[in-house]
């Protein structure tokens, strides 16, 4: 603990945080907090309604294509399934390569490839969670129950047949409900990528805050704050369902 609590402070005084700074601070964030009130669209409320459902078009496309692309990666890297240690090493490697780079990074890099525009951003969101989803996915599958493989191993089937019969129905549940969560977490994200120029509710965001319109910032945080709260819900309901719980 005393180590930790040492690198912390030596972290504070290399980046230069002082709380004094943060004091001081607190006398601007409240005079914008003030600008912000109350929150307005500014007689573009149908625009900015647009550019949300723009953003959830970009965080809902970006997960299915980061689902896609992981799912047989995700089979490659798990150790029960790949015996060739050669092919498992490079298939996590390079899962671990993709998902090393931020989604904001991607962002930048497929606005210079595509050019600006939501298509970037469905690519970003998709190059950003292919990793991570394919690395949950290969852990979901090495940690399924042996049996039901071991069943239809004994009733003749071959080794697509195990995958399909006796690791899928396991696996298939924990799927969804990470793909659940993405989707729920890449709503954020698209919205931030969208300040680089990927599209979306981002876009006006940046702008507005460049103009100094506060009120109208405020406006699109809480739409951005309402929608994602709504997505919340639901797949929060949605994941209980899947996985056989129900509730709240």
């Amino acid at each position: 603990m005393a180590a930790a609590l040492a690198v912390y402070a030596a972290g504070l005084m290399m980046l230069d945080i002082s709380p004094t700074r943060v004091w001081h601070g607190l006398g601007q964030l409240g005079t914008i907090a003030g600008l912000m009130l109350p929150p307005s669209a500014g007689g573009h409320f149908l625009l900015y309604l647009d550019a949300l459902g723009q953003t959830l078009s970009i965080a809902f496309l970006g997960t299915m294509l980061a689902a896609g692309v992981a799912l047989p990666f995700g089979f490659l890297a798990a150790r029960n399934v790949v015996a060739n240690r050669m092919v498992h090493v490079l298939a996590r490697r390079s899962l671990d390569t993709v998902r090393s780079i931020d989604v904001l990074v991607w962002a930048l890099i497929w606005i210079n490839v595509v050019g600006l525009g939501p298509f970037a951003g469905v690519l970003a969101i998709a190059s950003s969670d292919c990793g991570s989803l394919a690395k949950l996915m290969s852990e979901a599958i090495e940690t399924a129950d042996r049996k039901p493989v071991e069943g239809v191993l004994a009733s003749g089937g071959g080794r697509l047949m195990t995958i399909r019969f006796g690791l899928v129905p396991q696996v298939l549940p924990i799927f969804a409900s990470q793909l659940l969560y993405f989707f729920e977490s890449n709503t954020r994200s698209a919205t931030i990528i969208g300040i680089v120029g990927a599209g979306g509710i981002g876009l006006h965001l940046y702008e507005q805050m460049r103009v100094l319109e506060w009120q109208e910032v405020a406006f699109l945080i809480l739409m951005v704050l309402a929608t994602v709260a709504a997505i919340d819900v639901v797949s929060r309901r949605l994941r209980l369902a899947i996985i056989g719980r129900r509730g709240a």
